[in-house]
């Protein structure tokens, strides 16, 4: 029921925002306002604030609340009797895209293996394994073994086309379990489908049936959760008997500390599920990931394995197998750790260059972006409306009266372009 209200809420303020009853810049109601006006219990409120802020309607603005921004009037629409779009400004400084960097990639060698597995014609005949493909279970099992100290057999698991579609399965098995807790707002794909399925969402509960975290991606600047605490959230899940669902996001991009251990493997394979991709280090593009299932879960899962259909392409998968076999991706891994970890650099100097030695800096000792705060009377949302015109993208974090907090992230951007987007940037302040 509360999936209908949350849905309800969402729909009824997005109206009224388009529709311009509530003028850009007006203050939403406070959760607790709105809650005790509309019937509505609190977290169904949260969950459509949340909604409305991960689409654009709405920012939150700390210690302050909600606020309505100009996205009705920002809306791309068609001109009457034309049929045709407004033209967007073209993208020049994408500070806000976690593409990768067109030189990370060896296109040709992907390519080669790609041909290969499409020379398999007997096998390509038939379905894919629900699963995933034999061969391609059995070298993942070997690359987190070795990679992550990850003891697992192939069979214990399940390959899909992205961590969304691996949710969807996941999320049938676990009996009895109607809570959910993210590390922040910005989870939508994950958020999603477990609201889609009727759970409660909360942020940074630890008390909650179902716990999701990416341990190598705390914060959205790259903090990394370290072991104390990764055994404190172990116990803390044990005694309450929650199921931790472990997205090991982003931990081949660990810069500046040493590796630590995996949930999955200080667990001992107990009450925890494991989840990888390859989007960041292969290609958005390549939409496979796996998920490592416990003892109980994966019982559950093979009484219905059969019931579903593998939705990843069997000839990536077969040329995957072979690609990590052959050891590309250690070698893929390593590449990238330099050129991230380069780029990053020329990033963080770059905004040092532009906007002074001083101007406050988050940056973890992982991942791939930065957050920046800089003075400015304007509003985020003022900045970000400017920016989009001048074709300058970046995310927008928190608002504050006299400055604004934003993340850039290094990948899509040439080295070359970080100063020139940085004064675009300035100017705009």
């Amino acid at each position: 029921m509360s999936d209908f209200l949350y849905t309800g809420l969402y729909n009824e303020y997005k109206e009224m925002i388009l529709s311009g009853r509530l003028p850009s810049g007006s203050r939403m109601p406070s959760i607790r306002k709105c809650a005790s006006e509309t019937g509505c219990s609190r977290t169904t409120v949260e969950n459509a604030y949340l909604q409305l802020a991960a689409e654009g309607f709405i920012i939150s603005r700390p210690q302050s609340g909600y606020y309505v921004t100009d996205i009705a009037a920002v809306q791309d629409h068609p001109v009457e009797g034309s049929g045709a779009e407004e033209p967007s400004s073209p993208v020049r400084y994408d500070f806000a895209s976690h593409g990768v960097d067109r030189e990370s990639f060896r296109f040709d060698l992907w390519q080669r293996y790609i041909k290969s597995a499409l020379r398999e014609n007997e096998r390509l005949l038939s379905y894919g394994e629900p699963q995933g493909e034999k061969d391609f279970r059995e070298a993942l099992a070997q690359y987190v073994r070795k990679k992550r100290n990850i003891l697992c057999t192939p069979d214990e698991i399940v390959a899909g086309a992205g961590v969304q579609n691996l949710l969807s399965i996941l999320i049938p098995l676990l009996d009895d379990c109607r809570s959910v807790s993210f590390p922040d707002g910005s989870f939508l794909q994950g958020s999603t489908i477990f609201r889609d399925f009727g759970y409660e969402i909360h942020t940074r509960d630890k008390d909650c049936d179902v716990i999701y975290v990416s341990p190598a991606h705390m914060t959205r600047w790259g903090d990394v959760m370290p072991v104390s605490r990764r055994l404190e959230l172990l116990r803390h899940a044990a005694d309450r008997n929650s199921l931790i669902l472990e997205d090991d996001y982003e931990n081949e991009f660990v810069f500046q500390s040493k590796p630590t251990p995996s949930l999955y493997s200080l667990s001992k394979a107990r009450n925890v599920v494991y989840l990888g991709s390859f989007s960041r280090l292969l290609l958005p593009s390549i939409r496979i990931s796996f998920m490592i299932l416990p003892e109980e879960l994966l019982r559950r899962y093979r009484k219905k394995a059969e019931a579903y259909n593998q939705t990843a392409s069997k000839a990536e998968q077969i040329a995957l197998a072979r690609f990590i076999r052959d050891g590309h991706l250690e070698a893929q891994t390593r590449r990238l750790n330099r050129l991230y970890a380069q780029k990053r650099n020329e990033l963080l100097s770059a905004v040092r260059i532009v906007f002074g030695p001083e101007v406050p800096v988050l940056c973890g000792p992982a991942g791939i972006s930065l957050a920046v705060t800089l003075p400015t009377r304007k509003t985020g949302e003022a900045v970000q409306k400017k920016a989009q015109a001048c074709g300058l993208r970046f995310q927008i974090l928190s608002d504050h009266s006299d400055s604004v907090k934003l993340l850039l992230s290094c990948t899509s951007v040439p080295v070359e372009d970080y100063i020139p987007g940085l004064r675009l940037l300035s100017s705009l302040l």
